[in-house]
């Protein structure tokens, strides 16, 4: 898959292609749809498939502090996108003058000028342009003066629950990650680099790996987990791990933590980056008298995570 920053490094000669345009936040099934009809489309053409997408946020240059929680970092997202079968992804950086762009100027600049389109596939809820002025209607208008078609790629839903990156934002924030992993078609997945933390667990029998995690990073709710953390590069492996998030209460702990328990894993994970995808929430934060009901309650989770995982 080729990857451009800006639509001004398409390169010179590209052809007609069938694009799509989205933050695509999550890649869930939703947009799984859409990419894949587009991705469809162009095969059946003989065409370049195209992803358009955005950063950062559009929310946070609009209303500047309102930038949701992050369900897939760009790299993530680009690796999601390019498992779809895409062949070009243009991320397009959202500043305050691209989002001055009239719903004429986008199509105009973006779809014909930089990606030649033939067909732009969009979902029937899509808005572009300023002020989301532009509707599918206006783009199918514009699309007849430009030299487009377009193709609306209906929502997703199920039991008449639309999937939509608000509707999982909300299930991570509940810490629900089941209905967040039916949703994304995959476990919720949360990064970061592990860093050293209070050492407690390392003196109660049970070491954690204390993730620092993007200040935008949707975060599940407090709680304790049952996951997979994902190791990379040359170390690459897929471990179980109990997860606690929240401010280790008994510990009258005040900064809001992720720390993953790796089961029977000896090793040092220090400077890494690792991945932890969430597959059930296993029970709340509680505070505790003692460190040994504490440490009681701990062995019930690494065992109840055991089996869960197995």
């Amino acid at each position: 898959m080729q990857r451009w920053r800006g639509f001004e490094a398409v390169p010179g000669g590209w052809g007609r292609s069938v694009v799509t345009i989205g933050v695509f936040d999550g890649v869930h099934r939703g947009h799984q749809a859409i990419i894949g009809h587009a991705v469809k489309r162009a095969r059946d053409l003989g065409l370049q498939s195209v992803v358009v997408t955005f950063d950062p946020h559009p929310a946070e240059v609009v209303r500047p502090g309102s930038h949701p929680a992050v369900l897939t970092e760009p790299v993530r997202k680009a690796e999601l996108i390019e498992q779809l079968g895409v062949d070009a992804l243009c991320v397009v950086p959202f500043t305050p003058a691209f989002s001055q762009l009239s719903p004429e100027a986008f199509a105009h600049d973006v779809l014909v000028d930089a990606l030649h389109a033939a067909v732009v596939v969009v979902g029937d809820n899509f808005r572009f342009g300023h002020r989301a002025a532009g509707d599918v209607g206006l783009l199918e208008r514009l699309g007849v003066s430009f030299g487009f078609t377009v193709e609306d790629a209906p929502l997703v839903s199920e039991d008449g629950l639309v999937f939509s990156s608000t509707y999982i934002r909300s299930c991570v924030d509940a810490g629900d990650v089941r209905a967040a992993a039916a949703a994304l078609g995959r476990p919720h997945r949360l990064a970061g680099v592990v860093v050293r933390g209070d050492q407690r667990g390392r003196e109660i029998g049970y070491p954690t790996a204390n993730l620092m995690v993007h200040r935008y990073a949707a975060v599940p709710a407090d709680g304790v987990y049952a996951a997979w953390l994902i190791r990379a590069g040359e170390q690459a492996a897929r471990l179980p791990a109990s997860v606690s998030i929240g401010t280790n209460p008994t510990f009258s702990g005040r900064e809001r933590r992720v720390e993953a328990y790796v089961l029977d894993f000896e090793g040092d994970l220090y400077g890494e980056r690792v991945s932890l995808d969430f597959v059930a929430h296993l029970r709340e934060q509680r505070t505790y008298d003692a460190i040994e009901p504490l440490i009681a309650q701990i062995g019930e989770d690494v065992e109840q995570t055991r089996a869960l995982l197995r």
